[in-house]
């Protein structure tokens, strides 16, 4: 498979009980498909996988490619920290009619390059020789990487093994990957804040985006990347401005206040990441979200107040950006981003 374009890291949204709103999911699937995105990524990080359990998460990936009838790709989430949960959850989402996986880097357990090659990536790719199977390197969640020499010698033995969501930040990194991997294979991008970057980087030359902010303005960003990899670098350039408000929330850091025992006062300074920002964006603008499952939570005022901030930012000045989200689930964007109401519930 070629993997091209931008692909929406999918919400998983939730009801007020925390069950999984299936309805809101098959309602944001045919959003996405409506304004041609290229593929969907279910039961992701994005998807809150840590806390579906494995009949959700099966289930997640069932109604995903259901719904979309190959109407776009479908690169199904079936990572796991244990290789025999992943074949597993693999067999699954083959049998579902999935053609392709993304298999995050073993989290916590931490194996070495060499064993997330062997034991891990090369183990599935044997086992499923018809499955895409697509590396996710994102060492910051997962604590350990795996190598671009590594990923070349996965590649070369198996051509299954035909892209990599790239999320490490490290732009020389991707330049080395592309060296080793050559130019027929799948560089994705796996941070939306970068995503432009590697798309005009001669050295890197990505093929696309596994977004999270796709899960709000799909068409730009598609557009974004269709122009930049075109050679269309006004278009892109322009996109990739009036997108960056967007594309810097998709984690929050903000600084509250603590009161400690003996009453004295200190600021600590909390990270909110991925997906607490998008669904508190996503349900401030009317859209199917809900909360997350525990330990998600919600943002203090000030967390929920940047992102209100940054979507009113688009709406004011590329209000062009938000039109079609607001004619699919018929929401006036401008009175909800003024309206107290819509935010306050979302702080915690």
């Amino acid at each position: 498979m070629r993997f091209e374009g931008a692909y929406t890291a999918l919400v998983t949204p939730m009801l007020s009980d925390g069950a999984v709103d299936w309805d809101g999911l098959e309602r944001n699937i045919e959003f996405q498909i409506s304004q041609g995105i290229a593929g969907l990524v279910p039961a992701g990080t994005t998807g809150e996988s840590p806390t579906l359990n494995w009949q959700e998460h099966n289930q997640a990936i069932e109604r995903t490619i259901e719904i979309a009838g190959g109407r776009c790709q479908i690169i199904a989430g079936t990572g796991s920290n244990s290789t025999a949960e992943c074949i597993a959850s693999t067999r699954h989402a083959s049998e579902a009619g999935a053609k392709a996986v993304l298999m995050v880097d073993c989290y916590y357990n931490g194996p070495s390059s060499q064993e997330l090659r062997e034991e891990y990536y090369a183990a599935l790719a044997e086992r499923f020789p018809t499955i895409a199977i697509v590396p996710y390197i994102i060492p910051g969640r997962s604590g350990t990487a795996l190598a671009p020499e590594d990923l070349a010698i996965l590649a070369a033995r198996h051509p299954n093994v035909s892209a990599v969501k790239e999320a490490t930040g490290d732009l020389a990194r991707m330049a080395r990957t592309r060296e080793l991997c050559g130019p027929d294979f799948g560089i994705l991008s796996g941070d939306d804040d970068v995503t432009h970057k590697m798309l005009v980087d001669p050295a890197i030359l990505a093929d696309g985006v596994i977004s999270v902010v796709t899960n709000v303005v799909p068409a730009s960003v598609q557009r974004m990347v269709s122009a930049a990899r075109s050679g269309d670098k006004e278009t892109a350039g322009r996109l990739q401005n009036a997108l960056s408000p967007l594309f810097g929330i998709v984690t929050v850091k903000v600084e509250n206040e603590r009161t400690l025992p003996d009453g004295r006062r200190v600021v600590v300074t909390d990270k909110y990441r991925n997906p607490v920002a998008i669904k508190t964006l996503m349900a401030g603008l009317g859209l199917p979200a809900g909360p997350c499952r525990p330990p998600l939570g919600k943002m203090t005022r000030a967390g929920v107040e940047v992102v209100r901030q940054a979507v009113k930012k688009v709406s004011e000045s590329n209000p062009e950006i938000l039109a079609p989200m607001a004619q699919f689930y018929g929401i006036d964007i401008g009175a909800r981003i003024a309206d107290d109401a819509c935010w306050t519930p979302l702080a915690g």
